[in-house]
C-alpha cells in the first residue's frame, strides 16, 4: 500500500515506522526538518519537508495515486485541510484525520473525512481501565459525507513489524 503521513510528531513517526516495517511504501511530510529525527535510520520510506495543506506540495511529494493519507499534525485545522485536499483534489480512497476536539468529529465526517479523536479514545480507555461505562465522546468516526471514490474501507492491519527505535534518522528532502 502507498501511504502518505502528514506530520512527523510522535504519532506520525511511530505510525511511519510500523507501516514501513510492514512493507508499505510510506511518504512522510512535515514542515519541520527536525521532526524527521524521530524516524530510525532503517526507515525505508521518504521523509519530505513540506506543508501537507498545500496541494502542490502533496502532489510533488507523490501523494497523487496514494491508497491512504493520514493527517497526524498537532492541529485539527491543519489535519482537516490536508485530509480535505486528499479527498477532493487527489481522490485518495482512504483518508483519516487525527483530531483533538470531539465536537468537530461529526462535521468532518460529513465532509467525507474519517477521524480518530484522541480525546474520545483516551476518555474511553480510562473508563475501561476503571470499569466504567464508555463515554459518549467519539473516538473513531467513519466518513459519512460524499467522497469522490465512494470508498471508506477499513485500513486493515498494516502495523506488523518492529522498527529499530535506536537507529539514526534519514535525511529529509524538500518538496
Amino acid at each position: 500500500m502507498k501511504i502518505v503521513i502528514v506530520g512527523c510528531g510522535r504519532v506520525g513517526a511511530s505510525t511511519a515506522q510500523l507501516w514501513d516495517a510492514a512493507g508499505h511504501e510510506v511518504i512522510v511530510l512535515d514542515i519541520a526538518t527536525r521532526a524527521f529525527e524521530r524516524l530510525p535510520s532503517t526507515f525505508g520510506g521518504s521523509a519530505i519537508r513540506g506543508d501537507g495543506t498545500d496541494e502542490d506540495v502533496l502532489r510533488r511529494a507523490g501523494a497523487e495515486g496514494a491508497d491512504v493519507l493520514v493527517a497526524l499534525t498537532e492541529g485539527d485545522n491543519r489535519n482537516v485541510m490536508s485530509a480535505q485536499l486528499a479527498v477532493e483534489a487527489l481522490a485518495i480512497p482512504r483518508v483519516v484525520a487525527k483530531i483533538n476536539d470531539p465536537v468537530r468529529a461529526a462535521a468532518y465526517a460529513e465532509l467525507g473525512i474519517a477521524t480518530v479523536c484522541r480525546t474520545g479514545l483516551m476518555a474511553d480507555a480510562m473508563n475501561v481501565h476503571l470499569g466504567l461505562p464508555s463515554s459518549d465522546l467519539p473516538g473513531m468516526l467513519a466518513a459519512t459525507g460524499h467522497h469522490p471514490s465512494g470508498e471508506h474501507a477499513d485500513h486493515g492491519d498494516a502495523t506488523q513489524g518492529t522498527p529499530d527505535k535506536n537507529a539514526a534518522p534519514r535525511a529529509a528532502v524538500e518538496a
